[in-house]
């Protein structure tokens, strides 16, 4: 495997530096800081290399505390909590620069019968008819709109993960509209069968457009220069075996913004309408201050 799914495996792939503890270099986005999903899918690795595999992750929960470096390496320690009967509880401490940057817990539990059922997916256009970033923008020219330029750059940016936005319309307008956005993603190339995998790359692109949703009510997003956000807690639940490497879809909500918080929830589904993750953030989305 080539190109920049290599390089995510590689960030992915922690190094050991002794009794449950590993460290991790980032992906040189040419962001000034470090990518969150990248540090919940590096801190949910360290966990899980602590766990036996035949013992599978079904929930996190993580804060964020302070952006990370992306030029520097960041180390992860892994507190065993506790090794039940069926269940297992890990806590993950990522540092950089002599400072906690993030937190997180993850609980693990051996695979059980039970009761079923889940949530419908929306119905929404297949991944085939949803334009990717740079032809939607030719179309909206057509049109006589114009995706800004940030916008574009975001979605039709080179990385890992393709995103294609099935409501990419809420970008041309500034108008206010219901708290609901829908984004269809995968791996841009075939990843190794091994689960573990699949898993740590669904933790990295479920930070991907989620806080943005929490802005959709105000005509608003991220990619504002007026807006200064950033995620401050993170919580993912497996609910059942994937592939990232298929077509996924985000169907994203916001419930509530007060206090300059946002809070945001999503259900990742398999094209075949099996809900796979559940989702649900809180971040900042502060409006800048004027320069003094």
């Amino acid at each position: 495997m080539a190109g920049i799914v290599a390089e995510l495996l590689d960030i992915l792939d922690l190094a050991p530096l002794g009794a449950d503890r590993f460290r991790g270099e980032s992906l040189q986005t040419g962001w000034f800081r470090v990518f969150g999903g990248q540090v919940v899918a590096q801190a949910l690795v360290a966990a899980s290399r602590t766990v036996p595999e035949t013992r599978p992750p079904h929930s996190l929960h993580a804060y964020f505390l302070l952006g990370g470096d992306p030029k520097a390496p960041i180390d992860y320690a892994v507190e065993r909590i506790r090794d039940g009967r069926s269940f297992a509880t890990r806590r993950v401490v990522a540092t950089q620069h002599d400072r906690a940057i993030f937190a997180m817990s993850v609980s693990y539990h051996d695979a059980e019968a039970g009761a079923v059922h889940q949530a419908t997916m929306p119905d929404v256009p297949p991944p085939e008819a949803v334009a990717e970033a740079p032809a939607a923008a030719a179309q909206a020219a057509r049109d006589g709109a114009v995706i800004p330029a940030p916008i574009l750059s975001y979605f039709g940016r080179k990385r890992p993960i393709e995103l294609r936005p099935v409501e990419i319309e809420r970008y041309l307008r500034r108008a206010p509209r219901d708290p609901r956005f829908h984004v269809w993603m995968r791996a841009v190339d075939r990843l190794p069968d091994n689960p573990a995998i699949h898993r740590a790359v669904l933790a990295y692109a479920s930070d991907m457009t989620l806080l943005d949703a929490t802005l959709i009510p105000h005509g608003q997003t991220v990619f504002d220069g007026e807006i200064q956000s950033a995620s401050l807690d993170h919580a993912l639940w497996l609910h059942r075996p994937f592939r990232a490497d298929d077509w996924l879809l985000y169907a994203q909500d916001s419930p509530s913004a007060e206090g300059a918080r946002g809070f945001a929830r999503g259900q990742i589904f398999s094209r075949d309408g099996t809900l796979v993750a559940s989702v649900a953030q809180e971040g900042m989305i502060r409006p800048r201050r004027p320069e003094a």
